[in-house]
């Protein structure tokens, strides 16, 4: 007699969509295609410890002790079915549905039956190609333990089981990611409702190619071999900015990519990537090597590749060469421009340019020890080679960071600190983007408004794509009558680079979007990307509250939501200095008109108008 035993199983059932039709086409096709899908799939069953029972050609039916075992092994092989399907060199495209019950079953030798088979198998059968669909009790013991939605989907007949039984759909696959792909175009028109009336913004998308910059697997697995990949990583993506024929994704939003569970197809496609750059880093004492590929991301067919030994001396002609190589693939024999730029380099001496990557690393993460380590390995840069302008342009940032922060004690000597390290990287290099960006955001500080935009201007020149320059062009832009190009430049950093670094939300995008509108004196836009902020600056609130103000009467202003979101946050602020540090013209009637304002709305403060 054979041996059987009855136990609480979780039960995956799955099978290949219009797998007869296919068979019906082209067999031998379809046979190769099915064997690759069922790699996929037995892997991943066996990686989370599940037991394949049964199979008949296009179906699988396995058993897991764990539903969220289960249901990572499923979500996971859907989605590398879903990539498989992406790939352009595919053959057949396939898809698979997936159904997963927990119940009791009935195991005899190699064979499983039982309510939990059953069930499963008619979920399986009534999911949509390429998703998940389970019973609550699955649903109830994955919630929160899986890294993805699960979703109440309704009711469904299951055949000799229930008419009407609950399911719910795993929300946040792969192909789901379709849903909010737009196909690309020169103009993108987004619709906002404010006041019941309908306000169009026109945003107009780059034509130029644009391309993202993959962080590199470091292949050594040493902590200075980290330094060198995230310092190769970065300079590449300079490198690549400072082409006016481009565009390039920034530094955080590629790191995020890596972050996330998107595979780069569909990173690339969210974003309207053309071209994927990638590659990894293998250093041995003072030899490297760097493997860099060029990826077209509508097919992800790769279009070019190369390895690079060199000894460490090399780096920065290896940079310059790999720069070069891709923008002839890019272009074919199209002279570029920006090629004949000048050619920066943070420091001919490489013991003084590790230093400098090494700070960096700090420079970009959040926290006052990685300031101060920050402003330590920069400060071992300059000592070890004193034109090194990078390095003065990086401290100075470091320094204004900790300065707007708090971080030190001694705030004055701080600040003529920060004075000396820009002047001597003016002195070192003058075509160095980020100190032209420090120099203008200082220049502003002081009221020096031509001063700071013949900065920005000239770093906008240098790099055009860098976000931070776009941000610090747009913000002289706004303030100098001449909001309309400054608002250009701040939707190009919202598409670029959403989230800056350093920050987990777009508040900073929207914030100086609405400071634009306000300056632009459209105050229905203001009010629309304000109400987008999340975490609210005293100025930005005043600007909105005011823009409320022309739209409607004075006295509802307090009434609005915004109001009172943030009332007791900003209700004791002193509305005449901060309307000073905001930094427009003194000229300008906008200090006058806020001014007013806040008198009105805020009385108890008892601010006079110095103007009047």
């Amino acid at each position: 007699m054979s041996d059987s035993n009855r136990k609480l199983a979780t039960i995956l059932a799955t099978d290949c969509v219009n797998f007869s039709k296919h068979m019906e086409s082209d067999e031998e096709k379809t046979l190769r295609n099915l064997n690759d899908c069922r790699k996929i799939i037995d892997a991943k069953i066996s990686e989370y410890g599940g037991k394949i029972f049964s199979t008949a050609g296009d179906s699988v039916v396995a058993e897991f002790a764990s539903p969220v075992q289960c249901a990572k092994t499923a979500i996971e092989f859907q989605n590398e079915l879903y990539k498989r399907n992406e790939h352009s060199i595919t053959e057949l495209k396939l898809e698979w549905r997936v159904g997963i019950h927990v119940d009791d079953v009935i195991v005899e030798d190699n064979n499983i039956m039982g309510s939990g088979v059953n069930v499963a198998a008619r979920l399986e059968s009534q999911c949509n190609p390429g998703e998940i669909l389970v019973s609550r009790i699955v649903s109830d013991q994955c919630n929160k333990r899986v890294d993805i939605k699960i979703v109440p989907d309704g009711t469904r007949e299951l055949k000799n089981i229930s008419d009407s039984f609950e399911v719910f759909k795993f929300q946040g696959l792969l192909i789901h990611e379709d849903d909010f792909l737009k196909d690309s175009a020169e103009e993108e028109k987004e619709v906002i409702s404010s006041n019941d009336d309908k306000i169009s913004i026109n945003v107009e998308k780059s034509k130029k190619i644009k391309l993202a910059v993959l962080p590199f697997e470091n292949l050594s697995k040493d902590d200075d071999s980290e330094f060198l990949v995230e310092g190769v990583f970065r300079d590449l993506i300079q490198e690549f900015s400072r082409m006016q024929e481009f565009e390039v994704l920034s530094h955080q939003t590629s790191l995020d990519f890596k972050k996330s569970d998107m595979d780069a197809l569909s990173f690339a496609k969210k974003n309207s990537v053309d071209y994927l750059i990638g590659g990894n880093v293998r250093s041995a004492g003072k030899r490297i090597r760097i493997s860099v590929d060029l990826t077209d991301a509508s097919d992800g067919s790769i279009l070019w590749g190369e390895k690079y030994d060199r000894v460490i001396e090399d780096i920065f002609d290896l940079q310059d060469e790999i720069v070069l190589k891709m923008s002839r693939q890019l272009l074919g024999n199209i002279e570029i421009s920006s090629l004949q730029r000048i050619k920066r380099k943070p420091s001919e001496n490489l013991n003084s340019y590790e230093w400098l990557i090494r700070g960096t690393y700090h420079h970009v993460r959040s926290g006052k020890e990685n300031n101060q380590k920050a402003i330590d390995s920069f400060e071992q840069a300059i000592k070890l080679d004193s034109t090194n302008a990078r390095a003065h342009a990086l401290k100075a940032c470091t320094i204004g960071g900790g300065l707007g922060k708090n971080y030190y004690e001694d705030n004055k000597q701080k600040w003529d600190e920060l004075l000396y390290h820009v002047d001597k990287s003016l002195e070192a290099d003058e075509n160095d983007f980020e100190i032209q960006r420090i120099s203008s955001a200082i220049a502003l500080s002081e009221k020096k408004f031509t001063k700071s935009l013949e900065h920005a201007k000239k770093g906008f020149s240098i790099n055009p794509n860098d976000p931070r320059i776009l941000n610090q062009y747009g913000k002289v832009l706004v303030k100098s009558d001449n909001a309309e190009e400054g608002l250009k430049h701040f939707h190009k950093v919202l598409e670029l680079d959403p989230i800056p670094q350093g920050k987990s939300t777009s508040c900073e995008r929207y914030d100086a979007l609405s400071i634009g509108y306000f300056c632009k004196e459209d105050f229905e836009k203001c009010i629309y990307w304000g109400d987008k902020i999340e975490y609210m600056e005293s100025a930005t609130w005043l600007m909105i509250l005011y823009s409320i103000s022309q739209n409607e009467d004075l006295s509802k202003v307090k009434d609005s939501d915004i109001f009172k979101k943030f009332e007791s946050d900003f209700k004791d602020t002193d509305w005449e200095k901060l309307i000073d540090s905001i930094n427009f013209r003194p000229e300008d009637e906008k200090n006058k008109i806020l001014l007013t304002f806040a008198n009105k709305i805020f009385p108890q403060i008892k601010i006079v108008d110095k103007t009047a």
